[in-house]
């Protein structure tokens, strides 16, 4: 039996708090993130039941809460930050676990994982790999559901100077017609342009720090800033654009959905992990045996090393690889994980939702 641990933390304070401690839906959010950065981590699940397709091959695990919300874990000096992780580890390995992985804002913090790894005996991932793995592959299929011809289409990318948008950004481009980069800083997209332009040989490729000016014309959207508010608006979308979600906290803003019917928007990430008493101990708003893929990510390479003997940090630091999110890939089916269902913001996106999507934006079925 493998094992590992997931790092997670209060994305909606109040809501995601009361998941496990009901009492706190009582409580002024301000009262409760004012506790937070006095609390210790703590383990709040045991995780039982994954079963890979690979023989005589399963998995346990602990998701353990650093108990800081994102824009503490934003603007609390690194070091702070740090050592909250790095209890969350010592906790992790008096489980017992071999590799530990850092969810949603966790993995942004100071250098992406490189110092917790340092100060651990156990293996670390941010799961950033298979993230863009699965950022990419449910990109295409809604683009693909909405009738969308990827081969014409323009493709932008929020957040395209970070790792993950970086690594999406070359894995689409030679999938799109063209290609904008989006982001806060001209400079840092100058750099990810020109690799592009190296790699991908026809996609057409612009930067632009104007959110708006970059939108107004996608007709596919993979958005992955590390912001803690919502950035893309209702007004900067085109109608029938699909945008694949990928960052925790969510970039775009709820009124995108109670404005806008005629746009598809998926949370990317949603993977379908396998076993037939899978238990997360946990309720995180999915369906039954759904995860993120950075808590997949974790569970591949705990389930990995039962064949190599290791566990291994796979994704560390601020780069994320091609290779490193196509062999994420080879190992996901290898051991039976796939795509999940689409959601958006907090519910199944069906053939029925999808159909209504394509009717608003006179799209023809």
């Amino acid at each position: 039996m493998q094992k590992f641990a997931f790092v997670i933390h209060p994305i909606s304070v109040r809501r995601d708090m009361a998941r496990k401690y009901p009492v706190a839906q009582y409580l002024p959010e301000a009262l409760i993130a004012a506790m937070l950065p006095h609390l210790s981590p703590k383990v709040v699940s045991h995780i039982t039941g994954i079963q890979s397709d690979q023989p005589d091959t399963t998995a346990e695990g602990w998701f353990i809460v650093c108990p800081l919300t994102p824009k503490q874990l934003l603007t609390l000096p690194t070091e702070v930050v740090y050592k909250k992780l790095i209890e969350c580890g010592r906790i992790a390995q008096d489980l017992g676990a071999g590799i530990m992985g850092l969810g949603a804002l966790t993995s942004v913090v100071g250098d992406g994982g490189i110092t917790i790894s340092r100060s651990l005996d156990i293996a670390v991932t941010t799961g950033n790999s298979y993230t863009v793995a699965t950022a990419v592959e449910g990109a295409i299929r809604g683009a693909e559901l909405m009738g969308t011809p990827m081969e014409e289409a323009t493709v932008a990318v929020v957040g395209a100077a970070g790792s993950i948008g970086r690594t999406c950004a070359l894995l689409l481009a030679p999938e799109a017609r063209r290609i904008v980069l989006i982001g806060r800083n001209r400079e840092r997209l100058e750099p990810v342009a020109r690799e592009i332009r190296t790699v991908s040989g026809h996609a057409e490729v612009a930067v632009t720090d104007d959110i708006t000016k970059g939108l107004k014309d996608a007709d596919v959207v993979v958005t992955v800033t590390s912001a803690a508010d919502a950035v893309i608006l209702p007004e900067h979308l085109k109608k029938g654009a699909v945008v694949c979600d990928v960052a925790r906290p969510r970039d775009v803003s709820t009124r995108v959905a109670r404005e806008r019917n005629d746009v598809l928007i998926i949370e990317g990430g949603l993977v379908s992990v396998p076993g037939p008493h899978l238990d997360f101990g946990f309720d995180f708003g999915f369906p039954p045996q759904t995860a993120y893929a950075c808590m997949s990510e974790t569970m591949l390479l705990a389930l990995e090393a039962a064949e190599t003997g290791r566990y291994e940090s796979f994704t560390l630091g601020k780069e994320v690889s091609p290779v490193q999110a196509q062999t994420m890939q080879r190992l996901a089916k290898k051991h039976g994980f796939r795509l999940g269902g689409f959601r958006s913001f907090e519910k199944a996106v069906g053939e029925e939702d999808i159909a209504a999507v394509r009717r608003a934006a006179g799209r023809v079925k």
